[in-house]
């Protein structure tokens, strides 16, 4: 027979460039891929791990709750330390309504999180702002969920404000401002172009955002991909955009510890408003009910026991 019993969805979906990428990086153990973003073989922390885990399973007590199942949200002190470290990074209080840990999901790295919120906020033929160029492997999802992307130029310091405003202001006059739900930004050292955002860009984004709301009718949320934050030579740190949304209710923040500990420890996170969180522990419940517990109490452990920041810092 020549029809097809695949979904549009799968029918849609291509093969990632970054399965190609990984797996020719893998059987070339010379060679660090920066394309496929691998880690440095000599960097990764294998003693501090080996240490957290012969702690961990010391004892049957100490043991077995990191074998076991844990929650679709994800494990409760994780997201405290989680959402502390967030908010020192920000220079905020850990008690500001934007950092709360009731507001987080813990993810199979970044990457599941991005899948996930595009499940619950999209619809095939809505529209995403994204930069010009953007993260590719985000595209593919795009692409597999038939959304469109409507590219937004890039500076030295970001993205092109005056080209948001004029793209919006194209959307709103064709009618077509109903489709757009998001603004994608990968803020810190961007993949591919190494842009970091200022926090002035970050702010003018979000005003631009909402001043166009009425006419969406609906929020438009600004999606802060920080995945790369935390690696950083030299310079000051910048405040995430979640500074500058008190209430919680129009960034959505998402960050990884894959990157800066261990690229094979795939554990993310991201912060939503509270509608958007209830839909997307829904579906991460239907997807698999909850990160893998046992990496979930390493990255929780190398946190509180200041490994992580030893790490991170060497």
């Amino acid at each position: 027979m020549k029809g097809s019993a695949l979904s549009q969805l799968g029918r849609r979906t291509a093969e990632p460039p970054i399965t190609w990428l990984m797996r020719e990086a893998l059987v070339r153990p010379g060679l660090i891929s920066l394309a496929a973003g691998f880690t440095d073989n000599p960097s990764l922390p294998v003693e501090i791990t080996r240490d957290i885990m012969a702690d961990m399973l010391r004892t049957g007590k100490t043991g077995q709750p990191p074998l076991q199942y844990g929650t679709t949200a994800g494990d409760e002190t994780l997201r405290a330390l989680t959402a502390r470290r967030l908010a020192q990074l920000d220079g905020q209080s850990p008690k500001a309504k934007a950092y709360s840990p009731s507001r987080m999901m813990i993810t199979h790295g970044s990457q599941q999180f991005l899948y996930i919120l595009t499940e619950i906020l999209f619809d095939t033929g809505d529209i995403v702002l994204v930069e010009d160029p953007s993260y590719f492997v985000y595209l593919g999802i795009m692409q597999s969920h038939g959304i469109r992307g409507r590219g937004i130029r890039m500076e030295a310091d970001g993205i092109d404000l005056a080209h948001l405003e004029a793209t919006l202001e194209g959307l709103k006059k064709s009618g077509e401002l109903p489709r757009l739900k998001a603004l994608y930004l990968v803020t810190y050292h961007c993949n591919p172009t190494g842009t970091t955002t200022a926090a002035s860009k970050k702010a003018a984004a979000l005003k631009l955002l909402r001043r166009y709301e009425a006419a969406a009718g609906h929020p438009i949320y600004l999606l802060e991909d920080a995945a790369y934050r935390e690696l950083r030579f030299a310079g000051e740190d910048i405040p995430g955009a979640l500074t500058m949304d008190p209430a919680g209710d129009r960034v959505i923040y998402t960050s990884t510890y894959s990157k800066p500990y261990a690229t094979g420890v795939r554990v993310g996170y991201g912060l939503l408003p509270g509608p958007l969180l209830t839909a997307a522990l829904r579906v991460k419940g239907n997807h698999d009910f909850g990160t893998t517990n046992f990496l979930q109490q390493l990255i929780s452990c190398a946190l509180s026991t200041g490994a992580y920041e030893t790490h991170v810092q060497s």
